[in-house]
């Protein structure tokens, strides 16, 4: 059932003096795209009648085949805090549509809803998920571009004065909450000038809506104090880079389908096949849920981020940790998702993945207790720990051989996907980086 009518949207719109709507939606990267109207074009928008040049978009269609129409889902109306009293902006979150009235196959939140749609096949009614976004906070210049100078020397949960970047913290959580997040936690993360903002959990949709939301507001806020908030992975060497940890549960109405109260851990034979179908797929979705060619600086062992394929109860350098929580919170953390990648694409996979595993019965392999990264590389092939791929190149390829992955997100998404990372891989592949410069220049 919708929260909202299209009687409801045009009422609130004209109490909250409501002077253009942001027809929002999210292209192949991830990248939020919008359409912005007049509010006199709301009905018109509010009847699926709004079409737009997808040709422009990435990952979307050829110049030949570009109207594309903008399917808005009412229940994600939302009017923005910050703007002007005299006229506010608000959203509305579109499905993309071709044409002749179907859905889209290369809109990222069709994909996400026909993964879905397996996940209800399988007799589950919910997929939750609860993301810990990070980001990074850096002083802008006079001309208003990002500098790599920091407004802060914090560390993990530090307090101002240490951490100058608690106001701006502060003032986005407010933000949040009058667009409706439940905001669970916020504080600074291990590096200087690293955030965390955690919110509560929702079924797959509506996270990944919110994650879109939440990057938006904190690079609105972030600018509002004069700084720029990057959802890059590792914008610097030598520290922690910035991670998206998945908190992820099934459900079957309102119980979660991973608790079992009578076994020794207290998860269930779904929860020990879900698992073993992350674990085996883990290498095919990394392409997906680490997307860039900088996603592979925070992959590397030493700064806390998961660089191997393994899981465990308590450990927390595997990929996969089961956190201490039961009953309605019993979960699985995906640890080495980051805020670069798309959610819709991101959370489709690891479903996938994870279904794979409930299918087919999958036994997972033996939890690694141990620290990781101590151990050598033949120390991890005694306990069977693979490496996570360490560049984008590798991911690509990974991917590619994956069939489960692969067909999770389509013929259309998958083939885009990959000629716009794999002309990515090229470019960084051909560039001459400063390092080298500075590594060879004088001694060659």
């Amino acid at each position: 059932m919708s929260q909202y009518s299209r009687e409801d949207i045009m009422k609130m719109a004209e109490e909250e003096n409501v002077k253009f709507v942001r027809l929002q939606f999210t292209d192949l990267l991830g990248i939020i795209k919008n359409v912005e109207i007049p509010v006199d074009q709301l009905p018109k928008a509010l009847d699926n009648d709004m079409m737009f040049d997808g040709s422009s978009i990435e990952g979307f269609v050829r110049i030949e085949e570009s109207d594309m129409i903008l399917y808005p889902d009412l229940d994600t109306w939302v009017v923005f805090p910050w703007t002007s009293e005299k006229g506010r902006v608000a959203r509305l979150i579109c499905d993309i549509y071709s044409p002749d009235g179907t859905p889209f196959e290369g809109d990222p939140r069709t994909v996400l809803k026909r993964q879905l749609k397996e996940m209800e096949d399988l007799g589950f009614t919910h997929f939750n998920i609860g993301p810990e976004p990070e980001f990074f906070l850096f002083k802008m210049d006079e001309k208003g571009d990002p500098t790599l100078e920091l407004n802060d020397k914090g560390g993990y949960f530090d307090l101002a004065p240490t951490d100058l970047g608690e106001n701006c913290r502060r003032d986005i959580v407010l933000e949040l909450e009058d667009m409706g997040f439940e905001i669970e936690a916020s504080h600074h993360e291990v590096a200087p000038g690293q955030h965390e903002i955690d919110f509560k959990y929702a079924d797959a949709v509506t996270t990944c809506d919110n994650i879109q939301t939440f990057k938006l507001v904190v690079k609105t806020i972030a600018r509002k104090h004069g700084l720029h908030a990057t959802f890059m992975p590792k914008p610097l060497f030598g520290v922690n880079g910035s991670g998206m940890h998945a908190n992820m549960s099934l459900f079957n109405g309102k119980d979660n389908a991973f608790y079992d109260p009578e076994t020794e851990s207290q998860l269930n034979d779904t929860a020990m096949q879900f698992i073993a179908g992350v674990v085996k797929h883990a290498r095919g979705f990394t392409a997906v849920t680490n997307p860039i060619v900088n996603s592979y600086k925070r992959l590397v062992p030493g700064f806390e981020a998961p660089s191997y394929v393994a899981w465990s109860m308590q450990n927390r350098s595997p990929l996969v940790r089961i956190p201490a929580s039961r009953g309605l919170s019993t979960r699985i953390e995906v640890r080495s998702v980051d805020p670069s990648a798309n959610p819709y694409l991101a959370m489709t996979t690891m479903l996938a993945a994870g279904l794979d595993g409930v299918k087919n019965k999958m036994t997972p392999p033996d939890p690694v207790d141990k620290n990781i990264y101590v151990m050598d590389q033949e120390e991890r092939e005694e306990e069977g720990i693979q490496d996570l791929p360490a560049t984008l190149k590798e991911a690509i390829e990974l991917l590619k051989a994956d069939k489960i992955i692969s067909e999770s997100l389509g013929e259309h998404t998958l083939e885009h996907f990959i000629e716009s990372k794999e002309i990515e891989w090229d470019m960084f592949r051909t560039q001459v980086h400063p390092w080298e410069r500075d590594q060879y220049m004088a001694t060659y």
